[in-house]
Order: structure tokens, then C-alpha cells, then sequence
């Protein structure tokens, strides 16, 4: 059953990391209700300026822009299986945790993009 998208996505298509995650989202998204917009398509979409959309993951849900931790929730409330990550994750007394781990995250985000970028290379 494929029903209208109810999250947009914006993804960076030149991180490995990105790329692989995207890929693994779109296969647990039978239903369709991810529309996944590649931000570093010249021709695509861009809500906001595309610099700041490529150094955070961004998505739009119910016709507000998230972005970090938030906008990783509304995706995983899309997807049937990821939907309690989804809503304990978009819960207020811990979504201060999520983001903490998300910006601990973009602070490794460039090592961890040149380790899986020299692993495909070989």
C-alpha cells in the first residue's frame, strides 16, 4: 500500500554516511511516506539556504521545517518499525538527549565520512 508522503527529506548525496543511511531508509519505507529531496541537486527543493541544509539533516513534517534530532524523529515516525524510536525520540524530556548525541555526532561526522570513503575506495 503506497500512500502520499507525510515527511519530506533532505539528504546530502556527497556524504557516504548520508548516502548509506538514505539507502536504508528508502528500503524500510514501503509505504512510501518519505519523499527524499537530494540537497546538493541544484534543481531541487531548498526551503532554507543550502549550506545550512547540507550541515544539518533536515525534514518537513505537517508543514514545519525540523532539523537535527527533531527532523531524525519525523522520519522514523514515517516508517512503521522505527515509529517508537521515532515518538520516544520526538518526546519533549528526551529529545534534549537526542540532539546532545546528534551534535556529538556532526563533531565526528567528518572522520567518520573519510573512514567510509577510504573503505569503499579499496
Amino acid at each position: 500500500m503506497t500512500m502520499s508522503p507525510q515527511v519530506t527529506v533532505w539528504f546530502d548525496s556527497s556524504c557516504p554516511l548520508c548516502q548509506r543511511e538514505i539507502a536504508f531508509m528508502r528500503r524500510l519505507d514501503r509505504r512510501g511516506a518519505i519523499r527524499f529531496i537530494d540537497a546538493c541537486d541544484p534543481e531541487g527543493s531548498c526551503p532554507i539556504d543550502r549550506s545550512e541544509l547540507l550541515a544539518r539533516f533536515h525534514a518537513e513534517e505537517a508543514g514545519k521545517l525540523l532539523s537535527g534530532a527533531q527532523a531524525f524523529a519525523a522520519m522514523w515516525r514515517a516508517i512503521p518499525l522505527l515509529r517508537p524510536l521515532g515518538l520516544l525520540a520526538g518526546w519533549k524530556p528526551v529529545t534534549p538527549l537526542f540532539e546532545a548525541a546528534y551534535r556529538r555526532f556532526l563533531l565526528v561526522r567528518p572522520r567518520l565520512q573519510r573512514l567510509v570513503r577510504s573503505r569503499s575506495a579499496v
